[in-house]
Order: C-alpha cells, then structure tokens, then sequence
C-alpha cells in the first residue's frame, strides 16, 4: 500500500472535521468541485472578513464594490477574453489523459510514456444563455474573473463615492473557468472565489504604487498566521506577462507539491479602462483639478483566491506529532475561537460550562462538547484548529476558576470565570505563528 502524502493526510482530516467535502459526493462526485463544510465555511468567512477589514475598513482609499456574476458579452470581447483566454492542451494518444501544455514536460506523457497530440488552444470560459430561447443573440459567460465587474464601474464608484485618485475598489465573488487539468484538491477547481482589489492611479506612479502594494500584500498574509519562509516573490519575466500587463509579480507559497503561486500583483496600465471606452464610446477618464489633466488612470491590481489562500492556511498549520494532529490556525481566522467543557456530566460542571459558553458567545466562536473523555475532547480540538479550551472541574465550584488550555503549546493555567474574557483576549493578541 502507498504511503499517505502530507496532502492525503489533510484531505482526510478535512472530510474528517467538516472543512471540505466531495461534491455531490452520493453520486460519486463531480470533478474539481468541493463543498465547505461548518469548519470550513466558517475559515473562508473569516478569511473573506480579514480581507475585507484590511482593504476597506482599515483604509480610507478604497470602496466595496459586488458585481453581478453575469455581464454584458461585449465586456469580455474587450477585455480580450472571448478570443484569448485560453490554455494550450494536448492529448496523450496512448492514454487519452489531457494536459495543460505548461503541465507537461517533454514530449512523453508523465503517465505511461504515449506521445502526445499536436497542441490545440481551449476558451477556459463557461457559456451559457439568457432568457428562454438559445441562440447567438443570448449567449453570455460565467464570469472568468471579478476584475472586469470593477473596471466597468470605474466611473459609478469614483462619481458617486466622489473619490479622488488614488483610490481602489475591491470585490470578492464567485469565479468560473473550465480548467482542463483541475487538481492538488482546492488549489485549483472550476468554480473558485477571488479577491481583488484594484487601484487607480496616475500613470507615472504606477511603478511606485506597485511595489507598495507587493510589500503591503506579503504583509497581510503574515497578519493571518502564514510564515513568512514559505512565502516567495516571483516577477514575470518577459515571456510570462500577460498581454495586459507592464510588469508582475507572484506570492508564491511552497506547497506539498512545490513553490506555486498563491496571489497575484500586476501593473495592468490603462489596458482595460482604454478597451472598454473604444468598445462601447463612454470616456472611462479621471479629470485631476490640481493639474488640469484628463488622462485614462493605470491600474495596479492585486489578485488573491479565497480558496487557495485558506489551502495554505491549512497547509501552513498543520503538523503531526507524537500524540496527535494539530492545526495552528491564527486565532484571528480558526472556525472554533474556544472550546468549553465540563469535566464530567454531573455535580452542576455541564449548567456551569453551559453558561461560561453563553457569555462568551457574544465575542468568540465557541464549541460546546461534552463527550468522551477530556483528552478525547482535545484532540478533536486540535485537529479543528481550536486554540483555547476551557475546562469546568470539581475546583471550579470551590473557587469560581476554570483550566484554560492553549492549542500550541498544551499549557493551562486556572483563570477566574469573570477573567476569562480578559485573558483568551491577551492570548490572542500575544500569538504568533513559529517561524512567522
């Protein structure tokens, strides 16, 4: 029998613990199509929340924005996607297995050695149709990136927040792209969640604007708990650039399966606002008062997927030891902010527990639990990524002190009940991932 991979290993624990099931998984399946369980639903909501604070709360220059999933067919003629937006494929004549060109090394399938297919471009971009009749005139698109939502409503958001640049419009949502080599579980599905945050600027400070917003992204992700030695920067060389782009860079994190990018960051110039303006006559144009200037804004974007990014949280915070499997999730974003036991089922611990967990419920995510044995308890905990745990005794009701245990280093110390909000709110602000 094969060894488990790391990647096996946290597959398992997710289905395990309620982070992420097979799709339509009573059916067999559906390829590259996941489901979040509680734990995960929760994860990605406070990812999705730790962006969202960091862009447009903890900021003055930036506006929410949530575009509809379906657009007018003309923005992706002019974004460039209907004619290229694609993957170069070849098929294995031997096996029939399909790669991504990029996927491939040689001229041999990495499967059973057949040789390949001549190569043959693939639109990545589902179609479908709107209204009840199909035919050319209903043809519309998932949309294969939320950018193109924010470009077109450049002028909405800047008129009507009455900003003056710089300034940014972020959105998350939904995202769909008919991937031909789908894999490495969430790292890259058909249907995905983005953040992107995209940033007006005047031409000659996109460069400047751009390093900024490399070294503020890096940042971020160490803000969540992700060490900082798995992280990398990789600058596309000329050959990588995508044909809106003057210069780009990658987040890349170092995955089971290799260094990999995890976010994007790009110099797009004034690529998209100029196409849209040609393709439908509307002036896309910033008028700056203090120059007397008329110019169309560069853009510097920073591209980041929900799903990815909580791939890496995971991978980032899992370890295996002796005892046990723990996940040390940053506090900030762990489904399960504290655990609350009693020790026993009798002599008042579960109404005690009960009512430790109704208090703290107004300010943490809180797991109620009170089978098995306490080391049992724990090690679900652990491997949820809980990081403190609150245990009611046979001491508590002599004087009003409960055990609080912390996930990392399994350490407990006695707090007093009417402290214990104090002190799970020190411990989070002392936390720090190892090697961050």
């Amino acid at each position: 029998m094969a060894k488990k991979t790391m990647m096996d290993k946290l597959v398992a624990l997710c289905k395990r613990r309620g982070y992420i099931f097979q799709s339509s998984e009573i059916y067999g399946g559906i390829n590259s199509c996941w489901d979040y369980g509680p734990m995960g639903s929760q994860l990605k909501l406070n990812i999705k929340d730790a962006w969202w604070k960091s862009m447009t709360w903890d900021r003055d220059d930036i506006e929410g924005l949530d575009a509809s999933i379906l657009m007018h067919p003309g923005v992706w003629k002019a974004s460039g996607h209907v004619d290229g937006f694609t993957d170069a494929m070849v098929d294995c004549k031997q096996c029939k297995e399909r790669f991504r060109i990029d996927d491939t090394e040689g001229e041999k399938c990495p499967k059973c050695g057949g040789e390949f297919t001549e190569a043959r471009n693939f639109n990545l971009m589902f179609k479908t149709h709107m209204g009840p009749v199909e035919g050319d005139t209903s043809l519309c698109y998932l949309r294969p990136e939320t950018a193109q939502g924010i470009y077109v409503n450049f002028s909405n958001v800047q008129m009507s927040a009455r900003r003056k640049l710089p300034f940014g419009i972020a959105q998350i949502g939904k995202a769909f792209r008919n991937e031909i080599t789908p894999g490495n579980f969430i790292f890259r599905t058909r249907e995905f969640e983005q953040m992107e945050m995209q940033y007006f600027v005047r031409p000659d400070t996109a460069g400047e604007e751009l390093e900024r917003w490399r070294e503020q992204r890096m940042r971020w992700y160490s803000s969540i708990g992700i060490k900082q030695a798995k992280l990398r920067f990789h600058e596309h060389g000329p050959d990588e650039l995508a044909h809106y782009a003057a210069k780009a860079y990658d987040i890349e994190y170092e995955y089971p399966f290799g260094w990999k990018e995890l976010e994007g960051i790009h110099n797009r110039t004034d690529y998209d606002l100029s196409h849209h303006s040609e393709a439908t006559g509307k002036k896309l144009e910033y008028f700056d008062e203090a120059s007397g200037e008329r110019y169309v804004p560069y853009i510097v974007e920073t591209s980041a997927g929900v799903d990815r990014t909580l791939l890496v949280c995971l991978v980032d915070a899992y370890e295996e030891q002796d005892e046990r499997v723990v996940l040390h999730l940053s506090p900030a974003i762990a489904p399960v902010t504290v655990g609350v036991f009693p020790l026993v089922k009798r002599d008042g611990m579960p109404e005690t527990a009960h009512k430790i967990a109704a208090a703290l419920r107004r300010s943490y995510k809180i797991f109620y639990d009170e089978g098995g044995s306490i080391g049992r308890r724990y090690r679900r905990q652990d491997e949820i990524g809980t990081p403190y745990c609150i245990t009611v005794d046979s001491q508590t009701r002599e004087d009003e002190t409960v055990t609080l245990r912390d996930r990392d280093t399994m350490e407990q110390e006695r707090v007093k009940i009417d402290r214990l909000d104090e002190a799970i709110n020190r411990a989070m602000a002392g936390w720090k991932a190892e090697g961050s």
